[in-house]
């Protein structure tokens, strides 16, 4: 176990924090942080339609629904172009790549003109969440190009051009080459990258859709965590597929169907079942040590109940700590199993509703999220059923954990 510990902390930490340090993913994992503003607000109307639903005279702001969470991924090739500039320190391009990404993406979604080409037609679906795969495309694409032609340093350090006059220059030829590049791809090659970028990630999608995905990513995010690795590095994976998930979910319920897909947001996160007090399922862990016989771990319980309610890990994984704690961390990964399984089957069976809402705020304390999410009732007996079985799993790893804390507390003493 000593050298499995070792290995982790020392080989496998380190390496996993670069890879995500480096400049295109972090900028992909950053800007999936920067558009959750966008979702909230659409989450704020999805809340307020509930209200609505027993109280028809009250407005309808679907409108702003659908020029935040539909235009996604009209946002998302912004800010990824705009991230990776920062990332890569070119913070003098910012703005003027985010923007060239959008030029781009539009292109990239095939838009079609009338006779006479005075009137543009585009794909309202194409703007939405399904489309972010083709947005980070985009954006990674116009950086990358941007990237490539600062490394010129065309006109830099000449004293004959004002500085503005150069740095005109030094946009016009990277917008330039992105724009040409995908305009010769799809009005003259007659390529839809739009379908071709969904169609390549599409095994990916289907994969984290699937109840084997939806482990693997439960587990790996967990696994990772209790390395120290924050969750929110692995959104650039996950969220475009939450996304994708929810909108056909959304439709569907529109159309007069049952909700398909699963694995979103909404059910990996804020119902707060799978992730009750966080990753994990910490809470469980919380209560046991706020009763704990050691009194180290009895004030760090009363310490972090708080946040762990608002499934705030952060104090209690750090603070107890959890992370690198092989005593700890093993019921930690047990959890990000049977978690998901169980809310699975439940879903699948016809147990539980599958969510159809966009609420993505993991802060709401479960069983409330459970419920206003799923607008299912049994939601209450799921906390309950899922948080005894949290607590057989945390409790004999607790115990062991706790007899040692008490056995340094008297020795200290």
């Amino acid at each position: 176990m000593n050298k499995f510990m070792d290995w982790l902390s020392c080989v496998l930490a380190p390496a996993t924090k670069k890879v995500f340090s480096l400049p295109y993913i972090a900028a992909v994992s950053s800007a999936m942080q920067k558009i959750l503003p966008f979702i909230l607000t659409g989450s704020v109307i999805y809340i307020y339609n509930v209200f609505r639903a027993f109280i028809p005279a009250l407005p309808n702001f679907d409108v702003i629904i659908n020029y935040t969470f539909r235009f996604l991924a009209l946002i998302v090739a912004f800010v990824v172009a705009a991230q990776l500039m920062e990332k890569l320190d070119l913070q003098k391009y910012l703005v003027n790549a985010g923007l060239t990404a959008i030029l781009v993406f539009m292109i990239f979604i095939v838009p079609s003109y009338d006779e006479t080409g005075a009137t543009i037609m585009f794909t309202y679906a194409r703007f939405g969440p399904a489309a972010m795969f083709v947005a980070i495309v985009a954006g990674i694409m116009v950086g990358f190009i941007y990237h490539m032609y600062s490394k010129l340093h065309f006109l830099e350090n000449n004293d004959t051009l004002p500085d503005f006059v150069s740095e005109w220059f030094n946009n016009i030829f990277p917008i330039l080459a992105s724009v040409a590049i995908s305009a010769v791809l799809v009005f003259k090659a007659g390529i839809d990258i739009y379908q071709v970028i969904i169609d390549a990630f599409m095994p990916i999608q289907n994969f984290l859709l699937s109840l084997p995905g939806m482990l693997t990513l439960s587990f790996v995010q967990v696994f990772f965590f209790s390395l120290g690795i924050s969750p929110w590095v692995w959104g650039a994976i996950r969220n475009p597929v939450f996304a994708t998930a929810l909108a056909a979910n959304i439709a569907a319920v529109a159309a007069g169907q049952n909700p398909e897909y699963i694995v979103t947001y909404e059910t990996m996160f804020a119902i707060g079942l799978i992730t009750m007090g966080g990753q994990g399922a910490p809470l469980p862990l919380n209560l046991l040590m706020c009763r704990s016989k050691s009194k180290r771990l009895k004030t760090m319980g009363r310490i972090c109940i708080g946040p762990s309610i608002f499934n705030i890990s952060e104090p209690l994984m750090y603070g107890t700590p959890v992370v690198f704690n092989p005593m700890l961390m093993v019921p930690m990964w047990i959890n990000a199993l049977l978690g998901p399984v169980m809310v699975w089957a439940a879903m699948s069976l016809g147990f539980l509703k599958i969510p159809a809402m966009s609420l993505q705020v993991s802060q709401i304390p479960a069983p409330i999220s459970t419920v206003i999410v799923t607008q299912d009732m049994r939601g209450l007996l799921w906390f309950v059923v899922l948080l005894v079985v949290y607590l057989v799993i945390w409790y004999p790893f607790f115990k062991v954990y706790e007899k040692e804390e008490i056995e340094k507390e008297a020795a200290a003493a």
